[in-house]
């Protein structure tokens, strides 16, 4: 008798926590471990995939995404300067990769989710040229819109194919560098530019730009290989490598697919 005397009333704080638990998780008191949503940096190439992402993710059970975008080159500052992110999604591999350097991300975590490609686009009423980037007319572009090349990968692809195409001296004086891709497709939008050279992903928008567009010729730019890693000042780890394993996934993979990405694998 004693002893169940002495035992009663923690058999009751623990009964009585057992049912505040039960009560809380019923109630959403007690949130589970993924409640806070994954916050995630990504270029802004890539916004519209993530979203659509993030929406079937948080329907197989992931925490909802918190998303900010911007040129790869901004995120990265941005980082440094301790801006706290759990994923960074850049449109390169140099960031990722010297964040890692730098003791800013998880070695092991970093990799490439996604290919990206290039597409010259034209206002409506503006031919593209038959045979490729080369044989566009300095005549028919009052102006031509690109990213910044120092920030984001998809200006340096630009001017890459500009380059080699031997465009970049002939239309230097009508090229109008944005901050990153996505500014560079609103200045063909709203019809301030008669040519942009922007991601391929922009051309499966539903509100994209009128205007037609055509692929720009592989050979002419550098792989554009979009790698993502982990920041190491993260306190949702484990969350965010399940992001990941999901980008790396099959439902992931027709996502990308649908927005013009090309897998993570192959050459170019």
């Amino acid at each position: 008798m004693s002893d169940q005397a002495a035992l009663a009333p923690g058999a009751g704080r623990g009964s009585a926590l057992l049912k505040w638990l039960l009560a809380g998780l019923l109630l959403g008191l007690v949130a589970p471990a993924w409640a806070a949503p994954l916050k995630v940096a990504v270029a802004s190439n890539f916004l519209a995939p993530l979203e659509a992402l993030a929406d079937v993710y948080h329907r197989q059970g992931g925490p909802a995404l918190q998303i900010s975008a911007g040129a790869t080159g901004q995120l990265y500052a941005q980082i440094t300067q301790g801006a706290p992110y759990d994923v960074f999604l850049a449109a390169d591999q140099a960031r990722p990769q010297r964040l890692v350097a730098e003791g800013a991300a998880l070695a092991d975590s970093r990799m490439t989710y996604a290919r990206g490609r290039l597409v010259l686009w034209a206002r409506p009423g503006v031919e593209l040229p038959v045979n490729g980037l080369a044989g566009l007319q300095r005549s028919s572009v009052t102006r031509l819109a690109i990213a910044n090349p120092a920030l984001a990968p998809y200006g340096r692809a630009a001017r890459e194919a500009l380059q080699a195409s031997g465009q970049w001296s002939v239309l230097s004086e009508r090229i109008v560098q944005g901050q990153n891709v996505g500014q560079a497709l609103q200045y063909l939008a709203t019809g301030n530019v008669s040519h942009a050279l922007v991601a391929a992903s922009y051309t499966r928008l539903d509100e994209g730009p009128a205007g037609d567009h055509q692929p720009v010729e592989a050979q002419l730019y550098a792989p554009i290989r979009q790698d993502a890693v982990i920041l190491s000042g993260t306190a949702s780890a484990d969350q965010a490598r399940a992001f990941l394993a999901f980008l790396r996934g099959p439902a992931a993979a027709d996502v990308l697919a649908s927005f013009g990405y090309r897998p993570a694998g192959g050459s170019r």
